[in-house]
């Protein structure tokens, strides 16, 4: 009682520093049921703060917003490695978690776990990125922005051939066929992801691959890349820009959207990736300068880290409504994984831990 008494003194301490209270009545305090939640986070940090609210050990009105107080708070950056923790990182800095072999592994955990939870979360262009808030009242309309806004940063003309990597469910390649007359050809590893793109994409001269970038070869007109740049690794971030830099015709464009960090890393948090991301990393600014060191001249960067807080919270609402159609399929850990997962992203880019870039590149 008395190692519980204690965990539980220096828990209240560390999120003190953030406005948080243990068992308080603000929308943001920490509702605790179980008194293992104490073990779990001091003994596990991340792991066991996500692993623990998974299990039911606490609860919180409003994630986003604690989620938001501690980064802000730096908690995150004060707290004390666990020693799994940091050998975590010591192997992810070291190793290439992401190479070939591993990547299709990967992008399975995530982005096929069913197409029933991705058409019941995502807007209209099932569209798996932040979206585009400045003139839109729906997820939809926000949805449908962000690709215009893309095609045209691009200045895309009719019969120009596009690459997209890491196409997802073809929300982009169906928008850029049917609304600017494009030839795209989109890449993924991800068995589910073929199978809506390839249907919505039918009748449109859109191509659907199941293919790695680095099997890539060809050439064209500009290439587009939204949220898969975070599954590429540190340990490949040169080989990427060399092959995006390869495929692109003289005066192309490239489009690059990737969530960032404020700080070179090599690897996510334990909780995001055992259970969200396996092996992805968030690049910082620096990292992306030396991979493009010498093939790229950055024409513009702009972080839409509001967009994205908005855009999750959106994709939580969706969720959570349509959780009553998703629940045969999905248990309740899930949901409570899932929720947590949205909204602890929602916060992280509230406080500005985490950024969103938009990014074009001139060859």
């Amino acid at each position: 009682m008395k190692l519980e008494q204690n965990l539980r003194n220096h828990l209240e301490h560390i999120v003190e520093g953030a406005d948080v209270r243990i068992n308080g009545n603000r929308p943001w305090d920490i509702v605790v049921h179980d008194e293992r939640f104490y073990r779990e986070v001091m003994s596990q940090g991340s792991l066991g703060l996500g692993e623990s609210y998974m299990d039911g050990y606490w609860d919180c009105f409003d994630l986003a917003q604690l989620f938001s107080r501690l980064l802000q708070a730096h908690l995150d950056r004060t707290a004390s490695l666990t020693w799994r923790e940091a050998v975590g990182c010591l192997k992810a800095k070291l190793t290439n978690r992401q190479k070939k072999s591993e990547s299709a592994r990967n992008v399975h955990h995530h982005y096929d776990v069913g197409n029933d939870l991705y058409r019941n979360m995502l807007g209209r262009w099932m569209l798996y990125s932040s979206a585009d808030w400045e003139n839109a009242a729906s997820l939809d309309q926000a949805g449908e922005a962000k690709l215009d806004f893309v095609c045209q940063k691009l200045n895309l003309q009719a019969g120009q051939k596009i690459l997209d990597i890491g196409c997802g469910w073809g929300g982009f390649a169906k928008y850029a066929a049917q609304r600017y007359g494009l030839k795209v050809v989109g890449i993924t590893l991800s068995t589910e992801q073929i199978e809506v793109a390839r249907q919505i994409c039918a009748d449109l001269p859109v191509e659907i691959r199941y293919q790695d970038y680095r099997e890539l070869d060809e050439k064209f007109d500009h290439v587009v890349s939204l949220g898969m740049f975070e599954h590429v690794g540190h340990k490949n971030y040169r080989q990427y820009m060399k092959i995006v830099r390869r495929c692109l015709k003289p005066h192309g464009l490239f489009f690059l959207n990737t969530i960032g960090a404020s700080e070179s890393g090599y690897s996510l948090n334990r909780w995001t990736d055992k259970y969200i991301f396996p092996g992805a990393l968030l690049p910082a600014v620096a990292q992306i300068g030396a991979a493009i060191d010498g093939l790229f001249a950055m024409q513009e960067l702009r972080n839409w880290a509001e967009y994205y807080d908005r855009t999750l919270i959106a994709w939580f609402d969706k969720f959570n409504l349509n959780w009553c159609k998703l629940k045969k399929n999905y248990n309740q850990r899930f949901y409570r994984m899932w929720k947590y997962y949205l909204l602890s992203s929602a916060g992280a880019f509230r406080a500005e831990a985490i950024q969103d870039w938009q990014i074009i590149l001139s060859s």
